[in-house]
């Protein structure tokens, strides 16, 4: 059956906002393992009330199921995997986490940047966290079908190649059930870019499979 994707317009990354958002850990004994969520717009609540955000709905869901864990959200709005890439080290050095959530890829689409070096910087940050001692999630994207057929494959193999190589977890597409619906624009901001707050639980639900496999056995 012919994937539903949402228009041009609700493209599936952040937009060129250079607004930042850093969040805090979130849990009160700091032995925890931290989860560092290293993302764009889509994880740093842009157009959002703070604290409604999927990252933080993350943190929820945690304590519902008695999970002891730290969220770190490391997400800026209009980020590249270039940016990305850059800032890691730093990061993973000042944090120390168990597991790395990378959700980043879409801004290089939205700028033309080559695939190749979107593949490049994600198994760059993908090896580094792993070398790090933490484990790694990563969040797949999608583009919208007026990029072409072509490219909207070559996008998508980026996350899985990168996964596959890196030997990491893999979310195949973040916004699903978000910007493949009937009728997306629903789930999204007057903007129709960034998810709304209604999208957020969804999008925390997609990514929560995953996540709780990499986190201590039940």
């Amino acid at each position: 059956m012919k994937r539903r994707h949402f228009n041009a317009l609700a493209l599936v990354s952040c937009a060129l906002a250079a607004t930042g958002s850093f969040g805090s850990a979130q849990a009160q004994d700091t032995k925890d393992p931290l989860i560092l969520v290293v993302g764009d717009s889509l994880s740093a609540e842009y157009g959002l009330k703070r604290g409604t955000g999927w990252v933080a709905l993350l943190d929820e869901r945690l304590k519902k199921d008695k999970l002891r864990a730290r969220v770190v959200n490391a997400s800026i709005s209009g980020d590249t995997t270039s940016g990305g890439r850059s800032r890691v080290p730093a990061l993973l050095q000042q944090h120390k986490p168990a597991l790395v959530v990378i959700e980043l890829g879409g801004n290089d689409a939205l700028r033309g940047l080559p695939l190749d070096m979107t593949r490049d910087n994600l198994a760059t940050m993908a090896r580094l966290s792993r070398e790090a001692g933490a484990k790694v999630l990563l969040l797949g994207m999608e583009m919208p079908p007026n990029y072409g057929a072509k490219y909207g494959q070559e996008f998508r193999a980026v996350f899985s190649t990168v996964a596959r190589a890196e030997k990491t977890a893999l979310v195949p597409f973040f916004l699903k059930g978000v910007a493949d619906t009937k009728d997306p624009t629903a789930l999204f901001q007057a903007d129709r870019i960034h998810p709304n707050e209604a999208a957020q639980a969804t999008m925390r639900d997609n990514v929560w499979p995953e996540l709780r496999k990499l986190l201590a056995p039940r």
